[in-house]
């Protein structure tokens, strides 16, 4: 941990492990780094086709969305961070590839996109330009989620970062352009603020006629 994220330059991509067996219970003692994993999980839909950008460590591909999906084929431009997957955090239903997702985005169609702790690695044309290809891999009724930060009173929390968004407003309206349903929430600790979303032209959870509610969003 110290040599990774004390010493400059620090690398692209986080270990999950460092937070399962070290930050977690000798540091930060909160569970916050599980709810991109958790978030992003409730969107997906059984036995789905993933298609994951930016993966990083693979952390939540295994632990998270592989378990409920017949594929995930999951990217990142960064070399090391797919070795440390494919070595780590492997399973059968689980393809690593390193593409970066500006002039490579994977082809075919995609009942989940998930694009997690990364949005904010990409310009602001970037993003958008992004978007549109996204829309164009999903299938109709996908859903995109993920996870991204509020920027720190006007600084950046990590140089490698090109975007910080201001809020939740800002968020949506990269998102609002593509999908007609979109929902856009945070939650706040005193190191972090992080903002989670959902976006699709069909049904997102914790909507009415989303199949896993068990209770009526009226009573």
């Amino acid at each position: 941990m110290q040599i990774e994220w004390g010493i400059p330059t620090n690398p692209e991509w986080f270990d999950h492990y460092e937070d399962l067996y070290y930050l977690w219970g000798h540091e930060n003692k909160n569970s916050f780094w599980l709810e991109r994993g958790v978030f992003s999980s409730l969107a997906v839909k059984e036995h789905a086709n993933i298609l994951e950008l930016c993966c990083g460590d693979g952390f939540n591909t295994q632990h998270f969305y592989a378990p409920k999906a017949v594929k995930v084929v999951a990217v990142d431009f960064d070399e090391s961070a797919i070795k440390n997957a494919r070595k780590y955090n492997q399973s059968p239903n689980i393809q690593y590839d390193v593409k970066d997702i500006r002039s490579d985005m994977p082809g075919g169609e995609f009942d989940n996109i998930v694009w997690d702790a990364a949005i904010e690695h990409f310009t602001e044309n970037e993003i958008v330009a992004l978007m549109r290809t996204i829309k164009s891999r999903l299938k109709v009724g996908g859903i995109l989620s993920g996870y991204t930060i509020v920027e720190r009173a006007g600084r950046k929390s990590l140089t490698q970062h090109e975007y910080e968004f201001k809020d939740k407003k800002d968020l949506l309206r990269f998102l609002e352009s593509y999908f007609s349903n979109v929902i856009v929430f945070e939650t706040i600790f005193p190191e972090r603020h992080n903002l989670y979303f959902y976006a699709s032209d069909g049904i997102l959870p914790f909507t009415e006629k989303w199949d896993k509610i068990i209770y009526s969003l009226k009573d």
